[in-house]
């Protein structure tokens, strides 16, 4: 078994004001997804949502503020599974209520560096 973790990345929608219903129900679909995942002994760990505050560190020494409203993606959360390989991680993916929001998922493999 392999480690890799799922980045989620959506667009901001400033005009989008949830009701508590409809807040409730995201939860739900990601509790039902993620608990999908782990019924498959496959979540090794259940990530975190990211917040809005942030700073970018530069090469050269620089730092910015963010993120912004203006950029186009932003990188709400991740979790990590095992699986065989990136295809059965990428099939894990599939559901994610990202996806049904216009999202995307990135699915990215995490090396291993113990025993080196």
């Amino acid at each position: 078994m392999k480690d890799f973790m799922m980045l989620f990345h959506s667009e901001p929608n400033p005009d989008f004001n949830p009701t508590p219903e409809q807040i409730q129900a995201e939860v739900e679909a990601w509790q039902h997804w993620m608990g999908s995942i782990g019924a498959q002994g496959k979540l090794k760990n259940p990530g975190e949502a990211l917040g809005f505050e942030g700073r970018t560190m530069y090469a050269d020494g620089s730092i910015t503020d963010g993120p912004y409203a203006e950029v186009k993606e932003i990188i709400g959360g991740f979790i990590i599974v095992s699986s065989e390989n990136i295809d059965e991680a990428i099939q894990l993916s599939k559901g994610c209520p990202a996806l049904a929001n216009g999202g995307k998922v990135e699915v990215r493999d995490i090396m291993n560096f113990e025993g080196m």
